[in-house]
């Protein structure tokens, strides 16, 4: 997607990020036959189907790659999920022909006490927290503010009222370490399931979120192949259009599905709505004037200074979720070439 300096320069907009939809597919389509007959080894696809985006292009992907018969889609819904994400799961599902399985996870981390070790988190700021409460974090602005990244936590009692808390670090670090475990058991059963059938999982990330570390280690982070994770969030869209996911999909706004308050990634995470982050991040990969950059997003330049701080201090912050574990020495005799 490099363009030559001298005509994003004079031109940089959203069309900078238009591609051929059928000559990616293609190319995506043709790099996952290969990955399986090469290095993995594997005859087909699992994938978990979120009812959002990602997923939903990746479900297709596959489809085209191994055929629908060779693609198994887990739904793993948990106690504070959208209902309306296992239908729209269902009917990507329905829509690409691929076999599909509901496998509730709540009883599993209730088990484990997933939601039991949040709410007493919770309750260390909110005493009065209860199971017939709801919760979400949201972060602060990287356009305002003093250009640090702030969690806060949001509760609403049982009579609807909302209030919002600023956490300690114990507090922030002990609720995402518990909800964290909902990725996790989510992936240990598609790796049950690819190891049953011999297939490879698949991981949705898209450039934006691998770019920032929008993922659990081990959890939604775990994969075989990621098919999509160079392309920028906007030509997710473009593919999506192309390869036929419904439309009410491709209009739902991206969400975590994670806390029992509705949230947006972008109050959860991201500094500006996905198609202006994109903008951001590839004129950053593509060394570009800021004022450029600005305009394209519509941002000032002080803005624009603070998004792409906060990108670079989101990449320093998350670079260990990149790293393989790390040795003392290294193991040259089995050394990936």
């Amino acid at each position: 997607m490099n363009m030559h300096k001298a005509d994003t320069t004079v031109a940089f907009s959203a069309a900078t990020l238009a591609l051929d939809p059928a000559k990616e597919t293609d190319k995506i389509v043709a790099a996952l036959r290969e990955q399986l007959r090469g290095p993995l080894r594997k005859r087909g696809l699992v994938l978990g189907l979120s009812g959002g985006i990602d997923s939903s292009v990746c479900a297709a992907l596959a489809a085209r790659a191994v055929g629908a018969k060779n693609v198994y889609a887990l739904f793993m819904p948990e106690n504070d999920s959208d209902p309306e994400s296992l239908r729209l799961g269902r009917t990507i599902a329905e829509t690409f022909g691929i076999d599909s399985v509901v496998e509730d996870i709540g009883p599993s981390l209730q088990a484990m006490g997933c939601y039991d070790r949040r709410d007493a988190f919770i309750r260390e700021l909110v005493p009065a927290y209860t199971s017939a409460w709801a919760s979400k974090i949201v972060i602060s602005s990287a356009l305002e503010g003093d250009g640090y990244n702030i969690s806060y936590l949001v509760v609403q009692d049982p009579d609807g009222r909302q209030t919002r808390y600023r956490m300690t670090p114990s507090v922030y670090l002990g609720i995402v370490a518990a909800t964290n475990m909902k990725q996790r058991t989510r992936k240990q059963l598609e790796y049950f399931h690819a190891d049953r059938l011999n297939y490879a999982v698949i991981g949705t990330p898209n450039r934006l979120e691998y770019d920032q570390g929008f993922f659990v280690k081990n959890g939604d982070g775990a994969a075989d192949v990621k098919p999509i994770a160079h392309l920028y969030k906007t030509q997710v869209y473009q593919l999506a259009a192309y390869l036929g996911v419904p439309e009410e999909i491709c209009k739902r706004p991206p969400t975590t599905d994670t806390y029992s308050l509705q949230q947006t990634q972008e109050e959860f995470y991201f500094s500006l709505p996905y198609d202006r982050m994109d903008l951001c991040l590839y004129g950053l990969n593509n060394n570009l004037p800021a004022d450029v950059v600005a305009t394209a997003a519509g941002l000032t330049a002080d803005q624009m200074s603070r998004v792409w701080a906060d990108i670079a201090a989101k990449r320093k912050a998350t670079r260990y979720l990149h790293l393989a574990p790390q040795f003392v020495e290294p193991i040259t005799e089995i050394a990936p070439k």
